[in-house]
Order: structure tokens, then sequence, then C-alpha cells
């Protein structure tokens, strides 16, 4: 790696990892009070996994794996469409929408910085 990580890179894997971690936390929380309920249960297994990839992605962040930004970009660019989607489709959730959209839009400027270019590069 010739460069060191820069701070932007390093925030947006720090977030993704605690996500991965909570979304980990919460499906065993479900697990553990669904009982016999299938559509829970496979509802946290599912949440387990996705914490599982989310964590492991954010540590390919971490390394400066290039791989892991292009999957965080996909990430947040479904998550910029979605923002777009509820604002118009549920105005009464606007607010939340323009928070999502614009947190996705600062990630992806994070990732594609000159140093973060530099960084994934290396």
């Amino acid at each position: 790696m010739a460069g060191s990580r820069p701070g932007g890179v390093t925030l947006v894997a720090v977030l993704a990892w605690i996500s991965g971690a909570i979304q980990i936390i919460s499906g065993i929380v479900v697990l553990l009070g669904a009982g016999s309920v299938a559509v829970a249960a496979t509802a946290a297994w599912v949440a387990i996994i996705i914490g599982i990839i989310t964590i492991l992605v954010s540590l390919g962040l971490f390394r400066g794996s290039n791989a892991a930004r292009i999957i965080v970009t996909i990430v947040f660019v479904l998550n910029l469409a979605a923002a777009i989607y509820t604002a118009i489709a549920a105005p009464n959730q606007l607010w939340s929408a323009i928070i999502s959209g614009v947190l996705a839009v600062i990630g992806l400027i994070l990732l594609y910085t000159a140093r973060a270019n530099e960084f994934f590069r290396s």
C-alpha cells in the first residue's frame, strides 16, 4: 500500500462495520425471541448473514480492496435510488428519504476523492 488510508474511507469502513454488527446483534435478538415463528426466524438469519457480509466488506475497505469499494458503491447507489423513490412515493417520509439520500451521496464522494482513488489503486 503506497499511501495511508484517507479519513473518509476510514469513516465509511467504520460505519459499515458498525452497521454489520448491529445487523448481526438484531438478528440474534430476533432469533432469541422468535420462538417457532418461521418468518421471523428466517428474517433473523437473513439479517445475520447480511451483517456478516457487511463486516467482511468493511474489512476490505480498511485494506484498500477495490472490490469492496465497488460493492459499497452499488449499495450506496441503491440507497440513493430508494431514497428518491421514497421521497416521491411516500411524501410523509420525505425527511428520512432526504437524510438517507444525502448520506449515500456523501459516502460516494468519500470513496471517490483523489486520495481515495490513490489508496484503492495501490
